[in-house]
């Protein structure tokens, strides 16, 4: 088996003899095995050790007995007895996931403190089916059946493509000794009930049963890897980005299979769920215009022919902006106000405002706009409400969400911000004072 791990590592280029590693080590078969193909392969590595304190005595004499192990092998070991019943119950979680917290959290903290190259775990090709089965238990897409990656950020597992008999074989001909985790035994969990109940049963019932199950995985990850390349240049085709928002032409879906997957997988990093792709795609089919749908941070929003997806309003308003002001802030935004006694040209861009400072009552008011709102857009001589006004422009119904009103303080809509200001306030040849608006 050494002649394989090593022919593994390096063809995926997963270990380096020119580096050190930090090998997570319980004690048990998979861990004491992946330090033995270590030592023997010439790779530098040091040993982290969790005593979770959940066995009493029996997790005691793990930490002993890999201590004893690092001390054999000459082998620097770090332990760390963690509370780890107290942590699950301050953050309301299991036990289970309050283990993988800290464990991991602590194995980051030393590779970091110690210059470690990776953090090594001995997941192996058993481990892998059961977490591929479990995801499908619990529901999943195409990436459930990738299971863990050989290399995700520093977490490193060299053995993911060999079992449980290969590493029993091994430990027998090495002579190796390990602890043996009493909890395993018990089928208390998903995973345990997996490995002592069902796959025993599957293999029972044909011998061949896993390793099928595993080559199947394989070819079905293969394909995944192929839909997400051809995902990603359907989606960079046809995705338009503009400013803080995004679009999708609805038409781009339409009979093209497997649109609740590629809506899902443009939308998930944004917090949207599966369950809410069948009613947008519902809504796209009806043509519901102005339909919105929403996850924690985002907004998704159907307006005519296309779906736009941005972020939700952030910032808090009204804003009362006084005469000895310098500056606001709308969102990530900030803009200066300056006042202008001589003028060298006029700026013409949306975002920016000049307007004639006299006319205005102060304190000026920044709000959202509303519904029934009036301004005499420049170069107007008729009010227009602004719902109209953002209809002519094409405004989608998310950016509309975030159009601002600069108002006097008698209520007068001076500006719609980054869009036109009102005729009212624009400059003249009579205008002594200019109100510069500059966003930075």
């Amino acid at each position: 088996m050494l002649e394989q791990f090593i022919r593994h590592i390096r063809e995926k280029n997963l270990l380096d003899t020119e580096k050190r590693y930090l090998l997570a080590i319980s004690g048990g078969l998979d861990s004491v095995c992946l330090a033995k193909l270590l030592k023997l392969g010439g790779i530098p590595f040091a040993m982290a050790h969790c005593n979770f304190g959940l066995r009493g005595e029996e997790s005691n004499e793990d930490e002993a007995f890999v201590r004893s192990l690092a001390s054999e092998w000459g082998v620097e070991v770090f332990v760390n007895k963690m509370e780890t019943k107290a942590f699950a119950a301050e953050k309301g979680i299991s036990t289970q996931m309050a283990a993988r917290d800290l464990r991991y959290q602590w194995f980051g903290e030393l590779a970091k403190e110690h210059h470690m190259d990776g953090i090594l775990v001995a997941h192996h090709a058993d481990d892998q089916l059961e977490t591929i089965l479990l995801n499908l238990l619990r529901g999943t897409g195409i990436d459930g059946i990738f299971g863990m990656a050989e290399v995700r950020g520093n977490i490193i597992r060299p053995l993911l493509t060999f079992d449980r008999a290969q590493l029993e074989g091994f430990a027998a001909k090495e002579k190796l000794a390990w602890r043996e985790d009493s909890s395993n035994a018990k089928s208390d969990y998903k995973r345990n009930f997996l490995r002592n109940e069902v796959l025993p049963l599957i293999k029972k019932f044909d011998p061949m049963a896993l390793e099928n199950l595993s080559q199947s995985f394989t070819r079905l990850k293969d394909g995944g890897k192929a839909f997400f390349y051809l995902y990603e240049q359907w989606l960079n085709e046809h995705l338009v980005r503009e400013g803080d928002f995004q679009c999708l032409p609805a038409k781009v879906l339409e009979n093209v299979p497997g649109q609740k997957s590629l809506l899902f997988y443009w939308l998930r990093e944004f917090g949207f769920n599966a369950s809410q792709m069948d009613d947008l795609l519902t809504s796209i089919s009806l043509g519901e215009s102005g339909k919105s749908f929403f996850s924690e941070g985002y907004l998704v929003n159907l307006d005519r022919e296309y779906i736009y997806l941005g972020e939700k309003s952030k910032e808090t308003l009204p804003t009362q902006i006084d005469k000895t002001d310098f500056g606001f802030e709308v969102g990530d935004n900030y803009y200066d106000l300056m006042v202008l006694r001589e003028m060298d040209e006029l700026d013409n861009n949306p975002h920016n405002a000049m307007l004639d400072r006299d006319k205005l009552k102060f304190p000026l008011l920044l709000r959202k706009w509303e519904e029934g709102d009036k301004f005499r857009p420049l170069g107007m001589r008729k009010f227009k409400k602004i719902s109209d006004f953002l209809i002519d422009l094409k405004v989608p119904l998310i950016q509309k969400r975030k159009v601002r009103v600069l108002c006097t303080a008698n209520g007068e809509i001076a500006w719609v911000m980054g869009y036109r200001v009102d005729d009212r306030f624009k400059l003249t040849s009579a205008t002594n004072t200019v109100l510069y608006i500059k966003q930075k």
